[in-house]
Parts: C-alpha cells; sequence; structure tokens
C-alpha cells in the first residue's frame, strides 16, 4: 500500500475546498448554524468539566438542545438540497385521481423549501417543549 504525503493532503483539501465553493449559499447559511450548535455544545461540555455540573439536568438540557437542534439542521439540509434524489415527491401520489397531460406516472419534482422548514421549525418546537419539560 503507498504511503501518503504532504502532496496528497493538500490536494484532498484543494478538492474539498473547491467543491464546497461550488455549494449554494443557503447550504452554507445551514451549515454554520450546524458549526455554531455544536460548538456551543462543546462550549459547555468545557464549562462542566472545569466548573462542575451542579444542576446536571441543566447541562443535560442545555447539551442535547445544542445536539438536537444541529440534528434537525442537518435534516434541513438534505431536504433542501437540490442534489439530493431522496427527497422528491412523486406527482402519482400527489394527483392520484387525476389525468395529468403530458406528465408520466413516475414524475418527480422537489420538496418544497417551505414544507422543509417547516417540519424544522415543528421539530424543534416539539425538541424545545421536551427540554423544557425536562427542566422541570
Amino acid at each position: 500500500m503507498a504511503r501518503s504525503t504532504g502532496k496528497d493532503a493538500q490536494a484532498l483539501f484543494h478538492s474539498l475546498r473547491s467543491a464546497y465553493a461550488a455549494t449554494p449559499t443557503n447550504l452554507k447559511i445551514i451549515d454554520l448554524y450546524v458549526v455554531f450548535a455544536v460548538s456551543t455544545a462543546f462550549i459547555q461540555v468545557a464549562y462542566m468539566a472545569f466548573v462542575g455540573s451542579f444542576p446536571f439536568n441543566s447541562f443535560l438540557s442545555g447539551v442535547l438542545s445544542c445536539i438536537g437542534t444541529a440534528v434537525l439542521a442537518v435534516c434541513l439540509r438534505i431536504q433542501v438540497n437540490k442534489e439530493n434524489k431522496e427527497f422528491k415527491l412523486k406527482l402519482e401520489s400527489i394527483y392520484r385521481h387525476k389525468v395529468l397531460s403530458g406528465i408520466s406516472a413516475d414524475a418527480e419534482r422537489d420538496l418544497p423549501a417551505e414544507r422543509a422548514f417547516a417540519d424544522f421549525v415543528l421539530c424543534n418546537l416539539v425538541l424545545h417543549l421536551v427540554i423544557i419539560n425536562f427542566l422541570g
């Protein structure tokens, strides 16, 4: 097996950077939100390690809120990404009893961004209601 060199690492880094430069702005904003949520969780864990975790349920609530929000944001990113083929609405399931002229039965369209964002908001609401309930 060949050994990897610094050139290979630089080529990989350059490839990832050029591919990420082509990412749409709305996905970059979601990525920034995910990084912020995860870094906030790390800050809370570091604070707990240095200072202590006297109200442990508050610590758990904060960390689980950050991680849960990050997971929901990743789900939002997956749904909003136009290159993702998993979240397509089949027109056949939308218009079962209507005959559409010129559209095949297995035609697909993108999941609306508004619906994906509504799912994100609703799931965040449920998550934070559970977190508030856990706080007591």
